[in-house]
């Protein structure tokens, strides 16, 4: 059919083809092969950028924005615009990479056959890529590849690529996508990695250092292979010297860069590994954010973590852990956290959770939960005074005192101490347990676990008698987070540790952290609980450690049954900070044990012991920071549900006349003391004292350049005075006005007229 064997010929050119045969095969194979390329040219189209390039590292900051706290990220990825670059940076990679950048069509021939000739001679494998090819393979595959048909499909995208954006965004594309070693992608990452500056602040000896080591970036760091990474910078600079880059002279200036040590710590190494997953959770649980967005989204997270407050946190923590607070290192496995909250809106400015996330991933302030101890007699008090119940009310405080819910012989006082008739502001300042548990009963528990959760606290409260006593398991955090309620004069602001987070790329914002703010106790029911919790401070069971810090402070001690946990939370008007220890079992077995004892004269560890020691160890460093520095007063105690503590006499019948000349004397009245010491004292604390000891006050105001305005100057009468007097309280209303200066009279001719004389 095809004419063969050829008739006319012999021997073997019988069956060879004509040249017109050869030629035209050729040429429609040819013309096959173009229309082949054609079509897949036409039929190529650029993907959407593969998700793994697009990756950026979301990083961790604290309060002030600008301190690094950590990095959330699948790979180290930070995307910068190549207009911010300084020019050096993508001519050193096109000189490393491909000379013919800015002329080629996306593919370089010449570069291809020199890969395919070494290949086919058994060659190392190459491919010949441009760096628009490279760009192709990782902007859009997401992967390389060496084999001639994958190969074949990259050209045709980098052609396409080509023909459809320009060098700089092919450029500055690449310079984001590239692997460049110390697990860094992109420009950025690994001018960070490498020289610890930002890419847009890199020297042509950096640049060129980096470019140097794009093929094989791990094998030529510089740490790695110092030989090499030279060679390869000096081979860098020499062809930008030879494409016009840089002249002589600038090649001539270049001194090999240093690089920084790399970084090999874990990013959620240390204590400020429980931080980190904190702002985990809150961006997974408020923002709505999957763990895949955290870490590939490129967000700049600003917590509300203070580094100061944040150091000191830690620095105290592991004084009492290595021994120095106490001169004795605890039990290894007792647990201490501090929390600080701020109570203008719930930001938890510190948080110690631990000493290593990474062997120990339970946060002891956030995850761990111990009975409160006394930590919950303000619970009760606050309900006390919402109920109608005065400060100045009085009870019996003996011990054991038998109470319903308790066996006999009863509830006893720490130590088994009794007192006799004492008013609230005592039971609070002493812890007693006898009065507490009265109170309680008489509110009702479950107006304790009311005004606990309206606080701040999250997890389930017991209603029973005991709960006043903090029968009921708390977290750290909360416990921080209701004392703030008080700080704040009623105001509780749900706890948050991010400020915000947005979108490195473009600066938007994709959460915005807040607590939500309510008001929940009246200002005045506040005032007088504060009052009462200073007095914790001044002369109470908080005293030999925290009074000392000589400020404004109220607080409370905490001690669960057998020493299992014990607490000390306090605040000023600008903090509220919480201390708890507990102690699980050594052989890791759920539960909590007695706390081991340890210290200098510590038989057993009580909130009054090393939890105060604790809280004023690490306040001392607080009050240090200039915003925390001012000693603010707390607001007046208001003495809400004020009442007269003057028992009404009972009427005595007068007497029948009788035939004697003698008559019944008439029975004398009940004589009170006047307090002491009252000069001095507030004003509502003079008036509460007098209004406690069964009399009444009469305010008066006077000047005075020594005594602080609203601090008592005198008191009058002194002495036994019968039950209901009026006391005169003299209250300073500060310096007095210097007299008025008199106004010259306006010059007419006349003389103006005499100041008349004092008196």
């Amino acid at each position: 059919m095809l004419g063969y064997p050829q008739w006319r010929r012999t021997g073997i050119r019988r069956w060879l083809p004509s040249w017109r045969l050869v030629l035209g095969s050729l040429l429609t194979l040819g013309f096959l092969g173009i229309g082949a390329v054609a079509v897949a040219y036409a039929m190529t189209t650029i993907p959407e950028p593969d998700e793994f390039t697009q990756a950026q590292t979301t990083t961790v900051y604290y309060a002030d924005g600008a301190t690094v706290m950590g990095t959330f990220a699948t790979q180290t990825r930070e995307i910068v615009d190549i207009a911010t670059l300084p020019e050096h940076v993508g001519h050193a990679v096109v000189a490393s990479e491909d000379r013919t950048f800015y002329e080629n069509a996306g593919i370089s021939p010449t570069g291809m056959t020199r890969a395919l000739i070494n290949n086919l001679r058994g060659g190392a494998t190459q491919g010949g890529s441009t760096i628009t090819q490279q760009y192709a393979e990782r902007y859009y595959a997401g992967q390389t590849t060496t084999d001639y048909v994958g190969k074949a499909k990259e050209a045709l995208l980098a052609v396409k690529i080509g023909q459809s954006e320009d060098k700089e965004e092919v450029l500055g594309n690449y310079l984001n996508t590239i692997y460049l070693g110390r697990g860094t992608y992109g420009i950025q990452a690994a001018s960070q990695a490498y020289f610890g500056v930002n890419a847009a602040d890199l020297t042509v000896s950096q640049a060129a250092m980096i470019a140097g080591i794009i093929p094989s970036p791990s094998n030529w760091d510089p740490l790695v292979d110092p030989e090499r990474a030279e060679q390869r910078w000096n081979r860098v600079l020499d062809l930008m010297v030879e494409d016009g880059w840089i002249t002589e002279a600038d090649r001539a200036a270049q001194v090999f860069p240093e690089t920084i040590p790399l970084s090999t710590g874990q990013t959620y190494a240390g204590p400020q590994g429980y931080l980190l997953d904190m702002v985990r959770r809150e961006l997974r649980d408020r923002a709505s954010f999957t763990d895949e967005q955290i870490d590939t989204a490129g967000l700049s997270v600003v917590t509300t973590i203070e580094k100061p407050l944040q150091d000191a946190a830690v620095t105290s923590a592991a004084a009492l852990m290595d021994g120095t607070l106490a001169g004795e290192a605890p039990a290894p496995n007792l647990r201490a956290s501090i929390v600080s909250v701020d109570p203008a809106d719930g930001a938890i400015v510190a948080l110690y959770g631990g000493p290593d996330f990474i062997s120990q991933s339970f946060n002891s302030a956030t995850q761990g939960e111990a009975q409160g101890g006394s930590t919950f007699k303000p619970f009760t008090l606050v309900g006390a005074l919402e109920n109608g119940i005065p400060l100045t009310k009085r009870y019996p405080g003996f011990s054991p005192m038998p109470l319903p819910g308790w066996e006999r012989p009863g509830l006893r006082n720490f130590g088994n101490q009794s007192f006799g008739s004492i008013d609230l502001v005592q039971a609070t300042e002493d812890s007693v347990n006898t009065v507490y548990a009265q109170l309680n009963i008489e509110i009702g528990p479950e107006k304790t676990a009311q005004v606990a959760q309206r606080a701040g606290i999250t997890t389930p409260v017991e209603v029973n008698a005991a709960n006043v006593l903090g029968s009921s398991t708390v977290h750290p955090l909360d416990m921080a987070s209701a004392y703030a309620t008080f700080a704040a004069q009623g105001f509780h602001s749900t706890p948050f540790i991010v400020r915000q987070a947005t979108y490195i790329i473009d600066d938007s914002v994709a959460y915005q952290g807040a607590g939500a703010r309510e008001q929940v106790f009246s200002p005045e029911v506040v005032a007088d609980a504060t009052y009462a919790m200073t007095r914790v401070v001044t002369s109470g069971s908080g005293s030999r450690w925290v009074g000392p810090l000589d400020r404004p402070i109220a607080g409370k001690t905490g001690t669960s049954n057998e020493n299992r946990s014990a607490w000390f939370v306090g605040f000023t008007p600008r903090i509220s900070t919480a201390v708890g220890f507990y102690q699980p079992p050594a052989d890791g077995t759920p539960g909590q044990e007695t706390i081991t004892p340890f210290g200098r004269g510590v038989r057993e560890v009580t909130g009054g012991t090393w939890p105060s020691a604790l809280w004023a160890q690490y306040m001392e460093q607080v009050f240090a920071v200039e915003k925390y520095a001012p000693a603010d007063e707390f607001p007046e105690r208001a003495n809400v549900n004020r009442r007269s503590a003057t028992s009404t006499p009972t009427p005595t019948a007068t007497p029948t006349p009788t035939p004697t000349p003698t008559e019944t004397a008439p029975p004398q009245p009940q004589t009170i003391a006047v307090p002491g010491g009252l000069a001095g004292r507030t004003r509502a604390d003079a008036e509460a004292a007098l209004v406690n000891a069964g009399l009444t006050a009469n305010v008066t105001e006077q000047p005075s350049d020594t005594v602080p305005a609203g601090r008592v100057i005198s008191a009058d009468p002194a002495g036994e005075v019968p039950a209901g007097t009026a006391v005169t309280l003299v209250v300073s209303s500060g310096p007095a006005a210097p007299p008025a200066t008199p106004t010259p009279a306006a010059t007419t001719g006349a003389a103006a007229p005499a100041v008349p004389p004092p008196g």
